[in-house]
């Protein structure tokens, strides 16, 4: 058996599922485009997107849900200077292919010269990240069922006080097709699978939570016996550290933030603020900084789509680019924007393969991919022990960031009170009140021990939502207020 090249590879199965079937090919693409380009528009794209989802979940010992969806369509889109023009449909035809090109090329009411055409094709490069496969095909029902069983069994046998476990289980099977003005044609096949579970734990009437999980682009089978263990081992563990939590201190302190899933902070409070579309419109507190220094030293940021497996990492982005290592803060120097397409030309730069949207039903923007803090030379346990008197958090429920000022609130889900370097005992209701810009000023120590998160990040902007990964080490941050509930 002769194998394709897995560019071609994922542009075969594209154009499978999703042109061939509706009796397409790429000529009938090209009409489109040049139905668009009939009037002058500065870029033009068709985008297909078929989707295969499926999820399970476990409450009370029974699997109570179970989910099925199939969804495809496509979506058309011109830009002409600041402005986009966009149209989506479920029906994939010619028809309806030619209605949105004529529909979203009224956004510039000057004609072009009646000879413009889509340039010559040309394949996009992408990467090989991720395998091609359907993560749900990857385990039959019988075995999904049997794998939430086994989480509610580990659970409950973990520990008496363990009330109440449910688990979710989901897979997706993504096939996308980006046709472009400029003649690039791109495909990305994007298998996404993700297992969670949440434990409740309950003691003397009080009632704790804990939950964990991950996942990422592969099969299912990536759940074995010791990863589902390590899961139920860390929700479980949290919830019984949640029972003997006490009211966490308020003021201005020391915070130590733990590797990992912290990184969510990262994202929120600086991550957003370093998309292009921000500092275009200058509503970014980083506008206007590249080059200067917006950091502590040691404080490098980057935002990375290259990372085999990892949950936002692509082959190529939603624009067809293909997805990049951007170092977007050097050892606290400044040193670029995340970009997508459109904001990229408008500013005089190159596209860093972050252009994403939610599905074919929506336009694209910048967005974070996988974004994490690079490590230093301390010793973790070396960090905590410096505190005096402060907060070790080391996990993250919610929060909230205004990309303005940068000023964000997030709430600790695991946190521990720390004097003398010593941890005392675990609080409850800590939540971590600054601002981005400032707070990488006040990085102090940077531990050796970067991590990314399990892979259950999600990001919202505008409406829309996408999987990212964020990560760090652990980091002693000085003057962050924490609004405690002593």
């Amino acid at each position: 058996m002769i194998s394709r090249e897995p560019t071609l590879e994922r542009l075969a199965i594209a154009q499978h599922l999703l042109l061939e079937p509706f009796g397409l090919d790429e000529s009938h693409l090209t009409r489109a485009l040049n139905e668009i380009k009939a009037h002058k528009v500065d870029d033009a794209d068709l985008y297909f997107q078929y989707t295969r989802s499926e999820g399970w979940s476990l409450e009370e010992g029974i699997v109570k849900t179970g989910s099925f969806s199939i969804d495809q369509g496509v979506g058309v889109r011109a830009v002409s200077g600041e402005k986009t023009a966009f149209a989506y449909s479920d029906d994939i035809s010619e028809a309806s292919l030619l209605d949105a090109a004529r529909t979203v090329r009224s956004i510039s009411g000057v004609a072009g010269t009646g000879r413009v055409r889509v340039a010559p094709k040309k394949i996009a490069k992408s990467r090989s990240l991720y395998p091609e496969l359907d993560p749900i095909a990857s385990l039959d029902s019988n075995a999904k069922v049997a794998l939430l069983g086994q989480v509610e069994a580990r659970a409950r046998a973990k520990d008496p006080r363990v009330a109440q476990v449910m688990a979710g289980l989901a897979a997706e099977y993504d096939v996308v097709l980006v046709a472009r003005a400029d003649g690039t044609l791109a495909a990305d096949v994007r298998p996404l699978v993700r297992l969670s579970v949440t434990v409740i734990a309950e003691q003397n009437g009080r009632r704790e939570v804990g939950s964990a999980g991950g996942g990422g682009r592969f099969g299912l089978a990536y759940f074995d016996d010791a990863l589902i263990g390590q899961y139920v081992d860390d929700a479980v563990r949290q919830a019984l550290v949640n029972l003997e939590s006490r009211p966490a201190p308020a003021g201005e302190m020391t915070v130590v933030l733990g590797s990992g899933w912290p990184g969510i902070l990262l994202h929120e409070a600086i991550g957003h603020g370093l998309e292009g579309d921000f500092n275009r419109k200058g509503s970014s507190a980083f506008t206007g900084k590249i080059g200067k220094r917006v950091a502590a030293k040691g404080v490098t940021v980057l935002d990375d789509g290259t990372i085999a497996d990892r949950r936002g990492s692509l082959n190529v982005d939603d624009e067809g680019n293909a997805s990049q290592r951007n170092v977007l803060i050097e050892d606290g120097i400044l040193r670029g924007y995340i970009q997508d397409s459109m904001n990229a030309r408008l500013m005089g730069v190159k596209p860093t393969g972050n252009g994403r949207r939610e599905s074919y039903a929506h336009v694209p923007m910048p967005r974070m991919t996988n974004t994490y803090m690079l490590g230093g030379d301390k010793d973790p346990q070396e960090i905590v022990a410096s505190i005096e008197k402060g907060l070790y958090a080391t996990n993250f429920g919610g929060g909230q960031v205004d990309i303005t000022s940068g000023k964000f609130v997030f709430s600790a889900s695991e946190a521990y009170w720390v004097e003398n370097g010593k941890i005392q005992y675990p609080v409850k209701g800590a939540t971590i009140v600054g601002s981005g810009p400032e707070s990488l000023k006040k990085v102090t120590l940077v531990g050796n021990d970067m991590a990314l998160d399990p892979g259950v990040g999600t990001c919202g902007k505008e409406g829309q939502s996408v999987p990212v990964g964020v990560g760090q080490p652990t980091l002693r941050i000085e003057g962050l207020t924490v609004g405690g509930t002593a």
